[in-house]
């Protein structure tokens, strides 16, 4: 029953089409669905083969805007919240990710993390990879990091502490 749904379902910038909308008008079907990633799934990291798997492409490295929150899980990879307060930008890659195959993908994903809408900071929304609320409990907060990649690469926050000694 799910199959029959997914085939009849077609994504256009984060907007469901029918199929029987996608016949009455073929220019808005589309066939990638757009998805801000901002952890392992990115480009040179442990999960980046499963964005070849699910045949997705790159499109641009980008940044969300100011309200969200980063929590690293176990140091194994990021969860992302959207806040009311006290956010900032995450750097993120926006990949174009086959709509037939996006459900594949988020079963790859480790526990607690889901998809939800992410707003970037040129003003695009786009479905993104974001972390369930409890996932994040108890864990440790890297929002400062600004991303998952700052934050391997610097965990201890060294390069942090010398940036915030010269402000």
């Amino acid at each position: 029953m799910l199959v029959l749904l997914i085939q009849q379902i077609w994504f256009n910038r984060g907007t469901l089409v029918t199929a029987a909308d996608a016949r009455k008008n073929p220019t808005r079907m589309k066939t990638t669905v757009d998805l801000a990633v901002n952890g392992t799934l990115m480009r040179g990291l442990e999960l980046s083969a499963n964005m070849a798997l699910v045949e997705a492409e790159f499109v641009r490295e980008a940044f969300t805007e100011s309200s969200y929150r980063l929590w690293s899980i176990d140091d194994r990879h990021p969860a992302m919240l959207r806040v009311g307060t006290g956010g900032v930008a995450i750097a993120v890659e926006v990949w174009a990710v086959p709509a037939s195959k996006i459900a594949v993908l988020l079963l790859l994903e480790p526990p607690g993390l889901c998809i939800g809408k992410v707003r970037l900071a040129d003003g695009e929304e786009v479905l993104g990879v974001i972390g369930e609320p409890i996932l994040c409990e108890g864990k440790r907060e890297i929002t400062a990091w600004g991303g998952w990649r700052a934050y391997i690469a610097d965990p201890s926050g060294q390069k942090l502490a010398i940036a915030a000694e010269v402000l």
